[in-house]
């Protein structure tokens, strides 16, 4: 067949792209762009756009659509001929060659990029699905860089379904899921560009479903026009529009877990040093309605020769539930303003799970030091949330283990230059901050707050804050204020284990006197014991309390606990710890204080 060349302005040809790629659910992001331009920026006439497409030859056999329309479609009109394409039947179609340049003229400068998609077969297409879709490559080469991507391909591939989801044909009242196609496989490729060259790795996913959207795909073209023309500040009805459409992308698609091979990158920084940055694989957890999925990246690093390396086995970012985001914009009026907005801004925050990272490690240049390096590792770090109310977390657990930082012998600062004295060079610490909001007692029970260092000593604090209400969630910022200033503190329990850090101090302060640590530690836990009882100034425990901590002090026990209940419930408030200040024996009277050491 001769060659025919089809030229057209506008967006229209990105069509043919759009057929071809199997990511078409991505397509919304076209409508969806928020425009944060400066005004005189936003003044600026858009570079234009000319697109040509160029199918040398078709040969479809038993297809319901002819060689030329199927060329109409691939060229961009796509729109015009959706109820043909929705319906195709064809024992095969096979385009050995799709070529799509792009033109972009902005001023006096153009940029030319040629696309070439490969080997497009459809196989067994009966009534719009297609029982096999498959891409041999995609090569683009503009003069900025070079992209190649190897075969792509999809089972059970329905036409008519996507189509029917951006509104392109009649979806005939269809409001539940269907899937749109199965087994999507993608091969990996390669990007060149002057100072950096990338292997990408391969794609894959099982299945993945959707729904037809509530706002058409021209629809959604005619909002992003309507926000580019608007500038800043969207009109209310046009942001009104938008929420709802985002209320309904929320819950319209569902895949199944979904893997990326990673990419590996090899270039120079700006100073011309030899760099690389990797990622061993990527993995996206199935998507289902109201929920964003966790992403998994596993072995991300950058190297830069003669500079530093920054490497992270994992990091996790958990799944967000975002049924609360969506009834808030299921709920919005019509035309939303800045005031709609501050009033319901709680109701947008989604409900993040948290996230977590292992196996870090940083050695990088000090800004702040001459020649000097920070070198740090992270074992662990968790983040979970969850029980969110008004937009606020009331559970909250966080935690970090074996954080590693060699302690700078420059240092200034006076706490490092003790620990230095001591004889330690590196710090291997963690810490725990867990708490939950007890509803049902109007409490926040404060599981663990921890510090730890290996081999010195772990510090951990619990307790009870009562009078914790609901308020103290509300959206209005002087009733959770109020809420706040109501609470009170019911019960602390304090736990020191000593790891080795008192044997060290003992040494030190035993050696700059020129005595024997066996013959110091005992004087000190007596000194500890009675400045302990004195203090307390005849409190009941306060011998029991002296005595635990001589024998912490003393090393014949390795923990100390100490507990605190406030007599009165709900507890000792903010009056009392503020007429505490002057005279914080006046809390003695208030609490019953125990102590335990083994």
């Amino acid at each position: 067949m001769t060659k025919t060349a089809y030229a057209r302005r506008g967006f229209g040809a990105i069509a043919a792209a759009g057929l071809i790629s199997l990511t078409l659910p991505a397509a919304p992001a076209l409508a969806q762009k928020t425009k944060t331009k400066p005004a005189t920026e936003a003044a600026q006439p858009a570079p234009a756009v000319d697109f040509i497409v160029s199918i040398p030859t078709i040969d479809a056999v038993g297809s319901s659509i002819d060689d030329a329309r199927l060329r109409d479609i691939l060229s961009g009109q796509l729109a015009e001929n959706a109820d043909a394409l929705a319906t195709l039947d064809a024992t095969s179609i096979t385009i050995p060659e799709i070529v799509l340049n792009v033109r972009s003229t902005s001023g006096d400068r153009q940029l030319e990029t040629a696309m070439t998609f490969s080997n497009l077969a459809l196989e067994n297409v009966v009534d719009g699905v297609a029982a096999s879709i498959d891409l041999g490559g995609i090569a683009m080469q503009s003069e900025e860089a070079s992209f190649t991507f190897g075969p792509l391909s999809a089972a059970n591939f329905d036409i008519g379904g996507m189509l029917g989801v951006y509104g392109l044909v009649d979806a005939g009242g269809q409001t539940e899921l269907q899937p749109i196609y199965s087994d999507f496989r993608a091969q990996g490729g390669m990007l060149e560009a002057e100072d950096v060259s990338c292997a990408i790795g391969g794609a894959s996913g099982a299945e993945f479903k959707a729904r037809p959207l509530k706002t058409s795909f021209v629809e959604m073209i005619a909002i992003a026009q309507t926000l580019e023309d608007e500038g800043e500040t969207p009109d209310p009805a046009t942001m009104g529009k938008i929420l709802r459409m985002y209320a309904d992308i929320f819950t319209a698609f569902e895949t199944s877990e979904i893997t990326f091979g990673g990419f590996e990158c090899e270039g120079t920084d700006d100073e011309g040093r030899p760099m690389t940055m990797a990622v061993d694989g990527m993995t996206m957890a199935g998507m289902v309605p109201g929920i964003y999925p966790a992403l998994s990246v596993d072995g991300f690093r950058i190297d830069v020769e003669g500079d530093g390396n920054f490497a992270l086995d994992n990091f996790t970012f958990k799944q967000m539930d975002l049924s609360t985001v969506i009834a808030t914009l299921q709920n919005a009026p019509d035309a939303v303003d800045e005031a709609w907005l501050e009033a319901n801004i709680r109701g947008l925050i989604p409900a993040m799970e948290g996230l977590s990272l292992a196996g870090l490690d940083i050695d990088i240049p000090d800004p702040d030091t001459e020649d000097g390096r920070i070198k740090a590792t992270i074992g662990a770090f968790d983040l979970s949330l969850g029980a969110y109310r008004n937009g606020i977390p009331t559970d909250l657990d966080t935690s970090a283990a074996h954080i590693v930082v060699d302690l700078p012998t420059d240092s200034s600062d006076e706490q490092i230059q003790q620990l230095l004295a001591l004889g330690i060079t590196d710090v291997d610490a963690g810490f725990r901050v867990a708490a939950a909001w007890n509803e049902a007692e109007q409490a926040i029970d404060v599981e663990e707050v921890s510090l730890s260092g290996v081999d010195l000593a772990t510090v951990l604090l619990a307790g009870r804050i009562a009078n914790a209400t609901e308020a103290l969630f509300a959206t209005d910022p002087d009733t959770a204020l109020m809420a706040s200033m109501g609470m009170a503190v019911k019960s602390l329990d304090l736990t020191v284990t000593d790891a080795g850090l008192a044997d060290l101090v003992i040494t030190a302060v035993s050696a700059g006197q020129g005595v024997d640590p066996a013959t110091l530690r005992p004087v000190y836990a007596g000194l500890a014991e009675g400045t302990v009882i004195g203090m307390l100034a005849g409190a009941a425990d306060a011998a029991n309390l002296g005595k635990a901590i001589n024998a912490f002090v003393a090393g014949t026990a390795k923990t100390l606990n100490i507990g605190i209940v406030a007599k009165t419930d709900p507890g000792l408030g903010m009056a009392d710890f503020a007429a505490a200040e002057d005279d914080p024996t006046l809390l003695l009277g208030k609490v019953d204080i125990s102590a335990t050491a083994r």
